[in-house]
């Protein structure tokens, strides 16, 4: 269900600066992936296309979660070719908000990126993570041992390890993330033919 009035979420969060400049953990690999990633022409031209229509974006956030630190950055990009203009929300300081986007009716998972219109309504939402960087995701953790095995906490903190080394290391990963945004916004916001 579409969220209507989202206005005073948007107004209650930082910018994208004040999000970097606040940012405990993650902040160089951030701005690591932010400088090396780029849009390519078509994509570029894609994003462009929303540029007129007034769409901004509130980012559900947090510095600790490698998926953030992989798509905040992707998403800055995008966000600058369409003309969106973004507000950062830290999480755990804004659970109301959070909580009517649960991940699978019940996990807090991060980012979730909502596109609003100028009259505050919700027109499109992703997140947390590309279909791609799930699956990497699944891979890793079918590894782990039971949850209530003495050494699961020492494996799942070297898998996050693993996961973030990867994720820093291999562009594709990174284009999926752009892929799948665009999908989505392709989805959400451009009418097709049935539509006419």
């Amino acid at each position: 269900m579409k969220l209507k009035n989202l206005n005073s979420w948007f107004e209650k969060g930082m910018t994208g600066q004040a999000y970097i400049d606040g940012m405990e953990r993650n902040r160089e690999n951030l701005l690591w992936i932010y400088d090396r990633f780029h849009l390519n022409e078509g994509d570029r031209a894609f994003y462009r296309g929303f540029s007129d229509r007034g769409l901004r974006g509130i980012v559900l956030t947090a510095d600790w979660c490698g998926d953030a630190m992989l798509c905040v950055p992707i998403l800055m990009k995008i966000a600058q070719a369409a003309e969106i203009d973004l507000r950062y929300l830290i999480r755990d300081e804004n659970l109301e908000l959070m909580d009517r986007y649960l991940t699978n009716g019940k996990s807090r998972s991060i980012p979730i990126f909502i596109f609003i219109d100028r009259k505050g309504e919700e027109q499109a939402v992703w997140g947390p993570r590309a279909p791609e960087v799930q699956r990497l995701i699944d891979d890793l953790r079918a590894g782990l041992p039971h949850e209530g095995s003495p050494d699961f906490a020492e494996k799942q903190k070297a898998i996050y390890q693993e996961f973030k080394q990867t994720i820093l290391a291999d562009q594709a990963w990174w284009e999926a993330v752009n892929r799948s945004i665009r999908e989505r916004l392709e989805e959400r916001l451009i009418p097709s033919s049935q539509d006419c």
